[in-house]
């Protein structure tokens, strides 16, 4: 996992944690210490951490208790970052791409409160799946159905590391779940509309170059200029596009609402004697300034159709936008493409023996 700046290696915290030789105060706290905080979070919004989240967190926190704030991040793929963190890595807070790898540190027992109970069902930025083409879109790209297209060539991290990617793959495997009525004109019989969205996710499939290990190694591989197409977060696309990169950012009408849960990690917070800070860092996700700063970055807000200040009051609205929930539930859709039988797991094993 890379880290930059004030970041740690998960790696490094593991190994300190583990010798035992990682050590927080047990008096009490006063008002001129230096606090730490553990950040554990997916590659994907670093910039907004680094430039604007921590800082106005680190300025709040001041203000209100008269402490400095050293936050310690890592970031990496979200999988990998709760791998870690059930290994040993011992995060304060963990800022995931999806629900469902919270839901593992939970089931490790290092989360016991109920996550969800906070604004938003403990969701503190949105999105959805987004194509980006290069300049003057020279392979005609305008939806999945083009990107499936022999000789196009597609980019999308691994779903075995990366959260992002397990987005993009749910995004194509509904796509067609929602092309397959959009053709018939009517409900399908959900066999025939799961057919459908195997042949679509297979075709796709076939035409993938790179599958890195996370959604910001796929964006930095297509900036390389490998690539026709990259299947990723709009709000990785927004900002490079604005700020002149040579891409074009295409949102198709059949896409997934992303929603990325953030937590406090009981069980280190506690042992760190940093709960009342790590509470209020995730309380700060779902305040103003920090939506501001996710908005700013190219995410969305967390009321779907909601109108953005400024920089994302233009953003398209897909003409049939779905959710995680209205295909099953995260538990339901992991296991049904990503499971050791999973729909998925059985389209690589397959393409990669052609």
């Amino acid at each position: 996992m890379r880290t930059t700046g004030h970041t740690i290696p998960t790696l490094l915290l593991t190994i300190i944690a583990s010798w035992g030789l990682f050590t927080f105060p047990t008096a009490p706290v006063h008002a001129a210490e230096t606090r730490d905080l553990i950040l554990a979070a997916y590659s994907v919004p670093k910039e907004a951490y680094e430039r604007h989240i921590i800082p106005a967190f680190q300025r709040y926190w001041k203000q209100k208790t008269g402490q400095d704030v050293r936050v310690r991040s890592s970031y990496g793929a979200s999988g990998a970052q709760a791998r870690a963190i059930i290994g040993g890595f011992d995060a304060d807070v963990a800022v995931l791409s999806l629900e469902g790898d919270v839901d593992q540190i939970t089931k490790a027992g290092l989360i016991t409160h109920d996550w969800r109970k906070a604004p938003h069902g403990g969701m503190i930025s949105a999105s959805v799946v987004a194509l980006g083409v290069r300049k003057g879109n020279p392979k005609g790209v305008k939806g999945w159905e083009d990107a499936a297209r022999p000789g196009v060539e597609v980019l999308y991290p691994n779903p075995k590391t990366s959260g992002g990617a397990m987005w993009d793959v749910i995004a194509i495997y509904g796509a067609g779940l929602k092309l397959a009525e959009q053709r018939a004109g009517k409900p399908v019989a959900p066999e025939a509309a799961a057919t459908q969205a195997i042949d679509l996710l297979t075709r796709i499939q076939r035409n993938v170059k790179v599958m890195d290990k996370s959604g910001r190694e796929s964006v930095t591989t297509f900036e390389r200029g490998v690539g026709d197409v990259i299947v990723t977060y709009e709000n990785e696309l927004l900002p490079r596009v604005k700020s002149g990169r040579p891409y074009e950012l295409i949102v198709p009408a059949e896409t997934v609402w992303i929603e990325n849960p953030a937590a406090v990690v009981d069980t280190y917070a506690d042992r760190h004697k940093a709960r009342d800070l790590a509470e209020a860092f995730v309380a700060f996700l779902h305040g103003p300034e920090a939506q501001a700063a996710f908005i700013e970055l190219g995410f969305r807000p967390l009321e779907r159709g909601a109108a953005a200040p400024a920089s994302g009051a233009a953003l398209p609205q897909p003409a049939r936008l779905f959710t995680i929930a209205e295909l099953g539930g995260w538990e339901s859709v992991s296991n049904k493409l990503f499971g050791a039988q999973g729909v998925w797991t059985r389209i690589v094993e397959d393409v990669s023996k052609k």
